[in-house]
């Protein structure tokens, strides 16, 4: 497909890598020449220098022969411009980043229609999602959900007092008789999907799907399930900690916020008066500590720097707090902070990407069993995709055990109506099924990808 993409910062670049990475024709705009200089140095990509809501520029990158345009600008207002000027002449879809609440709440239907808008992205929103799932099961380092959450994937850090360690997996069905499935493993730089005679070890990183009171079920059999976090702090008032403040208030919860800035914290208060808000220097210990850090169920850092997230919550961990997350952007950081023990943290940037990839694979085969959903998984080494199964699909009707499948794939589970399934050798795929697959080192954009 060819694709532009405007405004080449920090999502705008990480977009970019992944599109390229599935063998996409791109196309970068930004007014920066310098950028462009760059992403046209280190990509196999097309740069041009100029502002994107303009025709001129726009002309020059090939927008009317183009099947994709998104625009990622710091600016929203540019972004919807942008998008609106590029469908008129003859932009296949438009996807426009709009991070402002006051975009993002009742307006958005009305802007994406008048605008012609495909596709609307809110980074912070949807890392305050996976923030908000990660607070509900403290336990799991990561939390997917499938079809209207029928369907949960969670990713388990096997520590050194886990009872899983040292168990096949078949002897784990025996001894925590819930209904699950492991699917995929990552270890150390590995990440397999594994047979009943897999041994789990210390370190390694599970994933498994099931139900969400089935998942729940198997936390409480193996004793890692934490209550659910009632007692929040946040570090920082940002966009992100706004979105995920507003989902914890609505649900219950306490939320206290730390931040340096006295406007925003001014705003901030203003905007979820029922928040606690407090001005101070949250990188200062002595701060969080008189602010009661060792007494609340999680600690969520979201400043703008990965350093100060990953530091500070290192000593939040070190203070017992039950469930601690660190934003972190840079990709060498995270994988630091990974292997020094810091189990969840949350990227942006790689939300925005996966939503990309979702989106393009979808467009790719918009008349086949495309991808309805799709998340990156064991540090974007394997993907978990949900499919609906069309009349047309071969392999209907066929026992599981019986079907062909490509090495390294895997049916997590099926969703038929209502019911989620946990399939066995023996089940069946029927026509209106939704199919979670995981793939390890493939890209599947269509269900018959699957199949050798």
């Amino acid at each position: 497909m060819d694709i532009i993409i405007m405004g080449c910062g920090k999502i705008g670049q990480t977009i970019l890598a992944s599109l390229l990475a599935e063998g996409h024709n791109v196309t970068a705009i930004d007014t920066n020449a310098d950028v462009i200089a760059e992403i046209t140095d280190i990509f196999d990509a097309m740069g041009v220098c100029g502002n994107g809501a303009d025709c001129d520029t726009l002309t020059e990158a090939g927008v009317d022969h183009t099947d994709l345009f998104v625009a990622v600008t710091a600016s929203d207002e540019m972004n919807m411009l942008a998008c609106f000027v590029a469908k008129k002449m003859g932009a296949a879809h438009t996807i426009a980043r709009i991070r402002n609440p006051e975009y993002n709440d009742n307006n958005l239907p009305f802007l994406r229609q008048n605008l012609m808008l495909d596709l609307s992205i809110n980074p912070e929103l949807l890392a305050a999602r996976e923030l908000y799932n990660l607070l509900k099961i403290p336990s799991a380092v990561k939390l997917e959900t499938f079809s209207r959450r029928r369907l949960e994937m969670a990713e388990l850090r096997l520590k050194s007092d886990s009872p899983l360690c040292g168990l096949s997996l078949q002897e784990l069905k025996k001894k925590y008789p819930a209904n699950y499935l492991v699917c995929v493993v990552q270890r150390e730089e590995d990440v397999v999907i594994p047979d009943g005679s897999f041994v789990l070890q210390r370190g390694d990183r599970v994933g498994l799907t099931a139900a969400p009171a089935e998942l729940q079920k198997l936390l409480k059999l193996i004793g890692v399930q934490q209550r659910q976090a009632k007692n929040a702090m946040l570090l920082g008032a940002s966009r992100t900690a706004y979105y995920l403040a507003r989902m914890l208030l609505s649900s219950g919860s306490y939320v206290k916020v730390i931040e340096r800035d006295r406007a925003r914290c001014d705003a901030f208060s203003e905007a979820l008066p029922k928040a606690v808000v407090l001005h101070g220097d949250g990188a200062r210990q002595e701060t969080l500590t008189e602010e009661g850090l060792a007494d609340m169920d999680a600690f969520v850092a979201l400043t703008g720097m990965d350093e100060e997230n990953i530091l500070i919550s290192f000593f939040a961990a070190s203070q017992g707090v039950g469930k601690v997350i660190a934003k972190v952007n840079r990709p060498e950081l995270g994988t630091i902070a990974d292997k020094l023990g810091l189990d969840c943290i949350v990227s942006p940037r790689h939300i925005i990407s996966g939503v990309l990839t979702q989106y393009v694979r979808a467009l790719e085969n918009s008349a086949g069993s495309s991808v309805e959903t799709l998340y990156k998984l064991m540090d974007e080494r394997a993907e978990a995709l949900e499919f609906t199964v069309r009349p047309d699909f071969r392999h209907t009707q066929i026992p599981l055990k019986e079907m062909p499948l490509k090495k390294n794939i895997l049916l997590a589970g099926i969703l038929r109506g209502k019911k989620a399934i946990i399939p066995s050798g023996d089940d069946l795929l029927l026509p209106g099924d939704h199919v979670v697959v995981i793939a390890a080192g493939q890209r599947l954009q269509d269900l018959a990808d699957i199949i050798r």
